[in-house]
């Protein structure tokens, strides 16, 4: 787990039903949750329209504050932390949409803003129940 978070990364959801299907690489990050590692946000959309998928990008921001400089660590942290929170939405994708740096009274600190995607093959987002029986098969799959 070594690859740096940075603006535009993008993690998907280990689910070999979008993997396959859309030939993405990704490098494990958390369980279940694997880092992109060959397209940004651009390409992503582009590839999941070549298959006639559909790319959603959520406009609730979601952010996470770790103590410390940016840097790979805490910005694994604070994914970690973000990923926590958005589990229970049950998307399939997250982009880091900016990370900042910043100190208060001399104690320096890192947030990290992301919003929820989500891939699908059809044109109206799925509501939670079908999301979250998706995330059931894609367990399902991986074990």
């Amino acid at each position: 787990m070594s690859a740096e978070i940075v603006v535009g990364t993008i993690l998907m959801e280990d689910s070999p039903a979008i993997t396959e299907t859309l030939i993405l690489d990704s490098e494990f990050f958390s369980k279940g949750w694997g880092i992109l590692t060959t397209v940004d946000a651009t390409a992503l959309e582009a590839k999941v329209s070549a298959e006639g998928w559909h790319c959603f990008f959520l406009a609730d921001e979601v952010r996470a504050t770790v103590f410390g400089m940016p840097g790979v660590e805490n910005g694994h942290k604070a994914v970690r932390d973000i990923l926590s929170k958005v589990r229970d939405q049950n998307f399939n994708c997250l982009e880091i949409t900016r990370i900042t740096g910043k100190s208060f009274l001399g104690i320096p600190y890192t947030t990290v803003a992301a919003h929820s995607r989500h891939l699908q093959k059809g044109l109206i987002l799925q509501g939670s129940k079908a999301r979250r029986a998706a995330q059931a098969d894609a367990e399902w799959a991986r074990n």
